[in-house]
């Protein structure tokens, strides 16, 4: 081949040849004209150049420093380099039309998406009303808000977006119109964020607002949220008890907006505790037990097999027993044989509370078998309160048990199955 062939072991000792000297030259010349760029042309120019310097200096091979040297490699020196000069450029790029647009967009999801107060909705529509005018002031264009609810605003939003998309800025050329549109777009997001929402009121507020306060006249209980919450219950008002429920964070509110709840037992304050019931709320689970809700049975039913959370069984199966509902009759004593044994007594009571014969049987085996005495002595304590001959009897039989608990509940039996048969 003549001499100016490129043989494989040419171009491997070309590349040999790429020095820390050469690449370090090439940078700092980079550097300069990175400095020197006025365009985006310019920029992509010094890009290629960047990009071409980190494919030779992944080809090289550069010497290591010595083991015992904690001073950094000439390849990562190099890199650092590399890196810092591409941060450079981006920084010098720009700005874009898109920019715009894309705070643009970021506003009206802010706007979409904010519960705002009343002064709040005034607030945000000034907002949008001087970035339209902006727009147009910047771009010749007629765009208007037309109305002031959601709809509206991210509507005139929208068509601003287009506005400014339809202009087909260029970074060099239009640089200035760019920035004014950049800076009316800041300004909107900066109003929308001094706009007041819903979230920056205080409970108090939000529940003032709303009324909640209103049934107070001359009130002895304290705190005056809780003479607030009985005061509603006096007057059959659900809502402003559940109002209470979502904003109050304290347990002692919690407990008594549950118990009035509970106490009206009406029909919207089943559909509120059902709904958070549909959520594993267990408070709530609690409330539909105390209603004795039979239409929550099939919601609960549900999260009997729940054993990664055992919290949930036991107040799910509590409230199972309080309804009474022996649809829950045969789940329960499914769980019966459950390896936890902190909430296998819970199944037996609430299976004693249900009082489905069915659940005899299940009950003395777990009676007679279970490990556990909190099991056991849960087991003849829902045998008593099934009461049948059968359940009496099976629970009469462990007078002399080892455990005091069993014990105690298997004479209880007995006197009522003798009571039972003196009757």
């Amino acid at each position: 081949m003549s001499d100016g062939d490129d043989t494989p072991e040419d171009s491997g000792a070309a590349e040999d040849e790429i020095s820390a000297e050469s690449l370090q030259e090439r940078l700092s010349a980079a550097e300069e004209e990175l400095e020197a760029a006025e365009t985006e042309d310019d920029l992509d120019e010094v890009e290629a150049e960047l990009d071409d310097i980190e494919t030779k200096l992944e080809a090289a091979d550069l010497p290591e420093p010595d083991e015992d040297d904690d001073e950094e490699s000439l390849q990562e020196e190099l890199e650092t380099k590399l890196s810092e000069l591409r941060e450079d450029l981006e920084a010098q790029r720009g700005p874009y039309a898109e920019d715009a647009v894309e705070t643009v967009d970021e506003a009206q999801t802010k706007v979409a998406d904010t519960r705002w107060t009343e002064r709040g909705e005034t607030e945000i529509v000034e907002a949008v009303e001087s970035f339209v005018t902006s727009v147009n002031d910047t771009l010749d264009t007629n765009l208007s808000v037309d109305g002031t609810d959601e709809d509206a605003l991210t509507s005139a939003l929208d068509d601003a977006k287009s506005a400014i998309e339809s202009a087909n800025l260029d970074a060099d050329e239009d640089e200035e119109t760019i920035a004014a549109l950049i800076e009316a777009a800041d300004g909107l997001e900066s109003d929308l964020e001094d706009a007041q929402e819903w979230d920056d009121l205080e409970t108090h507020e939000k529940l003032e607002r709303q009324g909640f306060y209103d049934v107070l006249g001359h009130y002895k209980d304290y705190p005056p949220e809780w003479a607030a919450v009985k005061g509603w219950e006096q007057e059959g008002n659900v809502e402003m008890i559940l109002l209470a429920l979502d904003n109050l964070g304290s347990d002692f509110m919690e407990e008594n907006c549950l118990d009035s709840l509970i106490r009206m037992n009406d029909q919207a304050a089943f559909d509120a505790m059902h709904q958070r019931a549909q959520k594993r709320d267990k408070q709530s689970i609690k409330a539909l037990g105390k209603m004795r809700a039979t239409d929550a049975v099939e919601t609960l039913v549900e999260y009997v097999d729940t054993d990664k959370d055992p919290q949930l069984q036991k107040v799910t199966f509590r409230a199972l027993g309080e309804i009474g509902d022996e649809r829950a009759t045969q789940p329960l004593a499914d769980k019966l044989v459950m390896d936890n044994e902190k909430v296998r007594p819970h199944a037996a009571r609430a299976l004693g509370l249900i009082g489905d014969t069915r659940a005899v049987d299940p009950l003395a085996d777990m009676l007679s078998d279970d490990e556990n005495e909190s099991a056991r002595a849960s087991a003849a304590w829902a045998l008593r309160q099934i009461g049948t001959q059968k359940a009496l009897e099976a629970a009469a039989e462990y007078s002399d048990d080892r455990s005091y608990l069993v014990q105690s509940e298997s004479k209880k039996a007995s006197e009522a199955l003798s009571a039972k048969q003196t009757a």
